[in-house]
């Protein structure tokens, strides 16, 4: 299959990136750990907003432990705290996490885990791991990786978010401190760089507009399950594009496999 002709080297040693640099195993420590630790710190975020929402502490806690996903996890509280119907809420925490998903598709791939293994990581299957692990140039970097980051923002994630539950009579009124913009801000911060073609940035852009619009007339939650629509929206669109009657003159004129 291309994807796994693709696929980097199986090496023990270093290799070059694309731009030629060599990358140790410390290297790739050292960037897991930069975005597990900046990542983790937020679920002290999501435990205050947690427990601000009406959730209890085990409640709170064990979202983190077996949830592990923050972008669903506050889309729930968030959509529970606005007053949102309960399985509203849970669907577009659900429908939020299928990402993850297809992320497992292609990480299946570029690891290649043994099977007793694969259970076990599909846990750390994220926004973070994969964005540190699709940027490593070997199948080696790719394994450190995706542990390093999955290990660290699992306990960081988890201990903070117990911190923040207990911290939240402590602060108050949880909502003066927009803690709930800090796990969407990161998210945010690891995507853009990954937005590099024109049809990424117009479906993350119309995304975003969807969002917004159908936020102030639709319940809560709702408006995040819609604005999944922008990617076949945008598809269309393009496909529609290229094959508009403007590009069949130069079909035509393009021999087929036979000749004609």
């Amino acid at each position: 299959m291309p994807e796994q002709t693709a696929s980097p080297e199986i090496t023990g040693e270093p290799a070059e990136t694309a731009a030629g640099e060599v990358k140790s195993d410390a290297a790739v420590v050292r960037d897991a750990l930069g975005v597990g630790v900046a990542v983790g710190l937020s679920g002290f975020a999501f435990g205050v907003t947690s427990a601000g929402s009406g959730l209890s502490l085990l409640q709170t806690c064990l979202l983190s432990l077996l949830v592990f996903t923050g972008a669903s996890q506050f889309a729930l509280v968030g959509a529970l705290a606005a007053g949102g119907n309960p399985y509203t809420a849970a669907a577009g925490a659900f429908f939020l996490g299928v990402r993850n998903a297809f992320y497992g598709l292609r990480l299946s791939q570029l690891l290649a885990l043994p099977r007793a293994l694969r259970p076990l990581a599909a846990q750390w299957v994220i926004d973070e791991t994969t964005a540190v692990t699709l940027a490593q140039p070997t199948r080696r970097a790719a394994r450190i990786g995706f542990t390093v980051t999955g290990i660290t923002l699992y306990v960081l994630w988890n201990l903070t978010t117990l911190l923040g539950a207990l911290g939240a009579e402590a602060l108050g009124d949880t909502d003066s401190w927009g803690l709930d913009a800090a796990s969407p801000a990161v998210f945010l911060a690891l995507l853009a760089p990954m937005l590099r073609s024109t049809t990424e940035r117009i479906t993350a852009a119309l995304a975003v507009l969807l969002a917004l619009g159908l936020l102030p007339v639709l319940p809560a939650g709702v408006p995040v399950l819609l604005s999944a629509l922008a990617a076949p929206a945008v598809l269309f669109l393009m496909g529609r594009r290229n094959g508009s009657p403007d590009d069949t003159p130069a079909m035509a004129a393009t021999p087929t496999e036979d000749g004609r």
